[in-house]
């Protein structure tokens, strides 16, 4: 199948394609991933979003991949994204979205923005995963640009580093380099977040195997569970991102809620044949 339908999306400029798989599977490889994610010759995104049939009575099972053409356990604002088309479609404001790391429960408000329950904050370095046994609070990386960081499973591997000013931080030098520190042997997302109030969070992030995005749903939520730790903020914090705002909140009972914006940029089709030729 050469050409297939698509929506393009956004969560305060972190942007997706979206395929709805659910009658037919195009069934995309790697080489197809690359080819539709180049933002000059294809239509580029931080990440694809694969709509599928769900497996466990949700409203429909949602696979992720990154711009490399690996494929991804979590995605926040894709969640969401996928949610609004999914509510809109069924006229209703709950839904379940499946993915591999789970089931994500979605709620639209009355103001348009869409809620999605992240699950559990993962703290333990063999669920992060880590490379070996630490206090994941204060992990310190050997020969590392930054180090301190608070690490944390929000369906991807986290990496927080609280610092006095993101703005100032050469994130397209080091955040491939941390992505790719022996600590993590899944590499991880990265975070640098600076403290604006007990609930205000400045958070820049390099996402692995997509780069510096505008925003990361999972980022802010791990931003937030780390400030929390450290008693730097309270238990719900708005996260501004270079693209927008999140709100997250974690609760007593430790899961992540994170809530926030969606858009929807223009719908197309596309010929894959040019595109690998």
């Amino acid at each position: 199948m050469m050409r297939i339908n698509f929506t393009k999306m956004h969560g305060l400029g972190n942007d997706f394609v979206v395929v709805d798989a659910r009658v037919q599977d195009p069934a995309l490889d790697g080489a197809a991933y690359r080819a539709i994610g180049d933002r000059r010759r294809g239509i580029g995104y931080d990440q694809f979003l694969t709509i599928l049939p769900p497996l466990n009575g949700g409203a429909a099972f949602m696979k992720i991949h990154n711009p490399d053409g690996s494929e991804a356990q979590a995605c926040g604002n894709g969640t969401r994204c996928v949610a609004a088309l999914l509510m809109s479609e069924a006229n209703r404001n709950d839904v379940v979205i499946e993915t591999i790391a789970g089931s994500l429960a979605c709620h639209r408000l009355d103001d348009g923005r869409i809620s999605v329950d992240m699950g559990p904050a993962e703290l333990d370095w063999r669920c992060i995963p880590l490379a070996r046994a630490v206090d994941t609070l204060h992990v310190h990386l050997a020969s590392a640009p930054a180090s301190d960081a608070c690490c944390i499973n929000i369906g991807n591997p986290h990496a927080v580093f609280i610092v006095e000013d993101a703005e100032s931080i050469p994130l397209a030098e080091i955040g491939p380099v941390l992505e790719h520190n022996p600590m993590f042997p899944e590499r991880a997302n990265i975070e640098f977040i600076t403290i604006k109030s007990p609930t205000e969070i400045r958070m820049r992030v390099w996402e692995r195997a997509a780069g510096i995005t505008q925003a990361c749903g999972s980022g802010a939520c791990a931003a937030l569970v780390a400030a929390v730790r450290r008693g730097l903020v309270e238990r719900k914090a708005d996260v501004v991102l270079d693209g927008g705002t999140l709100t997250i909140e974690w609760t007593e009972v430790g899961r992540v809620l994170m809530t926030g914006p969606t858009a929807t940029s223009f719908s197309g089709s596309i010929n894959l044949r040019p595109l690998q030729g």
